[in-house]
C-alpha cells in the first residue's frame, strides 16, 4: 500500500506534525508511566485501524520495556490477567474516548469512577489528552494510508520545535 501523501514533505502537514510532537513531548512529562502511554496509544490504534500507530506504538512500547505478552494482549486486555486495575482503568478510558460513534454516551460514570479511583486530576487531563492525540493521529494515518512497518523507535524526537 502507498500513502497517499506524505505529511513530512508537506509544509503544512510538517507544521501540524512538529505540532503533534511538541503535545507528545508534553504528555511523555505527565506522571503516566511511558509503557502506560504506549498501551494507551495502542489500543486506541487498534480500534481505529492505523496500522503506522500500530507499529510504531508496539515498538515504543517495547522500548519503555512493556513485554511482548503485555503488548499482544492489550487488545483483549479485558480477558487478560497480564493488567492492573489501574491499567485497566486507562485501556477502559481509552476505548469508550475512542468509540465515541459506538458509545452514544461516551465515557461512562463508570469508566470514569475508575479513573477517578487511580490517577490524580492531572494524570487523568494527561490520559484524557493522550487519547484525544492518538485518535487525530490515528484519523491522519488512516486518511492518509500510512503503511505500518517501516517505524524505527524514536524517528520523530528531532521533531519538535
Amino acid at each position: 500500500m502507498e500513502p497517499r501523501i506524505n505529511l513530512m514533505t508537506s509544509e503544512i502537514g510538517l507544521k501540524i506534525g512538529k505540532r503533534l510532537a511538541n503535545i507528545s513531548t508534553v504528555l511523555e512529562q505527565s506522571s503516566l508511566p511511558k509503557g502506560l502511554q504506549e498501551l494507551v496509544s495502542l489500543r486506541c490504534s487498534q480500534i481505529n485501524g492505523c496500522a503506522w500507530c500500530v507499529d510504531l506504538h508496539t515498538k515504543e512500547g517495547a522500548a519503555a520495556g512493556e513485554s511482548a505478552v503485555r503488548l499482544h494482549q492489550v487488545a483483549v486486555w479485558r480477558e487478560s490477567a497480564v493488567f492492573s486495575d489501574a491499567e485497566r482503568a486507562a485501556l477502559a478510558l481509552a476505548e469508550e474516548g475512542t468509540r465515541l460513534a459506538d458509545a452514544h454516551h461516551g465515557v461512562s460514570d463508570e469508566t470514569w469512577e475508575q479513573v477517578g479511583k487511580h490517577y490524580d486530576e492531572e494524570a487523568a487531563v494527561a490520559l484524557v489528552c493522550l487519547v484525544s492525540l492518538v485518535n487525530a493521529a490515528n484519523r491522519l494515518g488512516v486518511v492518509l494510508r500510512q503503511p505500518g512497518g517501516g517505524y524505527e523507535v524514536g524517528m520523530f524526537s528531532g521533531l519538535t520545535g
